[in-house]
């Protein structure tokens, strides 16, 4: 039974939770998951680890994960090496870099984007020209 559980991915476990009415100023270093239903202001460096930002967080700063959530407010540049994921209500004001984007209908996104990855299979000349270059969405 014990054995069963201890084979569950990390990746999936919940290591840190700051709620509502909490607000932390500062830097933030995780691996596995982490959940921000509250406030958050600085830097985060998890690039092996998974954001989640609640409907009712507010975070302003610097963030590098592998995947990062957003559900709420969302201020600064987030990188997120595998995925970003930007799900409505999530009001998204600056950079990202990532090379797979996903938003949501009723999310609000002013910022610039970066996408870049492996995508040498193109032979087409545009996505060639177009590869590396920023995106701007008002």
């Amino acid at each position: 039974m014990f054995e069963k559980d201890k084979k569950r991915g990390d990746s999936t476990q919940m290591n840190g939770f700051i709620g509502k009415g909490v607000t932390i100023t500062g830097k933030l270093g995780f691996e596995g998951s982490v959940r921000v239903d509250g406030g958050f202001n600085g830097e985060i460096d998890a690039i092996s680890g998974t954001l989640i930002v609640g409907e009712g967080a507010v975070m302003e700063g610097k963030v590098h994960v592998d995947i990062a959530v957003v559900s709420g407010e969302f201020r600064g540049e987030i990188e997120g090496k595998s995925r970003i994921e930007l799900r409505a209500p999530a009001k998204m004001y600056g950079n990202i870099k990532t090379t797979n984007l996903i938003i949501g209908e009723g999310v609000i996104f002013e910022g610039t984007c970066e996408m870049g990855g492996e995508r040498k299979a193109s032979t087409s000349g545009f996505l060639k020209e177009a590869e590396g270059k920023k995106m701007e969405v008002l």
